[in-house]
């Protein structure tokens, strides 16, 4: 396993599942790790966890939709560690809806939280990456963002959004010392189906057997990302299971 000591990082969505899984790793990696969510003892949970595997972690508790938040992170990452090298903007909501459906507050829940979240992200870390001449930014997408089926309109929209983002951001930092890396899982067993309200679309995951990702493996792909030597830029990695 490539070594990060020395590094730090801020993982948002770090409650669960990807989040928790890609913190972990980094920690094992040697990085310090930052841990954001809203759900403050879990993310308390899991600081003592990487503590007690002799790793360093700080939780602080933030909602991505709020750009004051994620400045109050990344000036705690500072305090506590120094500087942020890299940023894991990997929070994101997953609420399926059939248009007809008029789910419109989760449409904007999701716009907030994916689109949103990544900016203010970006926003609060970027300053001091460019001063130093290095980082890098690893945004989480979906292969939503590749792809869009019934229900997905919204999310997928999003995702595209985030998928656009990284890739602007490429061309206008690279040249400045910052990397940035475009994750999109596929299917991966995590809460976020849970969350989905639309009963139409409910029914489809309740019981049905799909082909997942756990999220050890896109955690494993974000470490072989930003363990890359410094000249190396991996810009888009498109994680999908194999069909059972």
């Amino acid at each position: 396993m490539n070594s990060l000591a020395g590094k730090t990082a801020l993982v948002t969505g770090a409650s669960s599942g990807i989040g928790a899984a890609v913190a972990k790793d980094l920690a094992g990696r040697g990085a310090g790790v930052v841990l954001t969510a809203r759900r403050v003892e879990r993310i308390e949970a899991l600081e003592q966890e990487i503590k007690d595997a002799g790793g360093e972690a700080k939780a602080v508790a933030a909602d991505v939709t709020k750009k004051e938040d994620m400045e109050n992170v990344a000036a705690v990452a500072e305090e506590t560690f120094g500087t942020v090298d890299i940023l894991i903007n990997n929070a994101g909501v997953m609420l399926l809806s059939m248009l007809k459906n008029d789910q419109v507050d989760e449409w904007a829940q999701m716009v907030d939280v994916n689109i949103k979240g990544v900016l203010y992200g970006v926003h609060a870390v970027l300053p001091n990456m460019l001063e130093k001449g290095n980082g890098h930014v690893v945004n989480v997408s979906s292969v939503a963002g590749h792809e869009v089926m019934p229900s997905s309109s919204v999310y997928s929209a999003t995702k595209f959004a985030v998928r656009a983002f990284s890739v602007g951001m490429e061309k206008e930092l690279s040249g400045l010392g910052v990397r940035v890396t475009n994750i999109s899982p596929g299917v991966v067993e995590t809460e976020l189906t849970t969350h989905i309200t639309d009963e139409e679309v409910k029914s489809r995951f309740e019981g049905a057997e799909m082909s997942s990702l756990q999220a050890e493996d896109i955690a494993n792909a974000v470490g072989y990302a930003v363990t890359q030597p410094e000249e190396v830029n991996v810009n888009e990695v498109t994680v999908r299971p194999m069909k059972g």
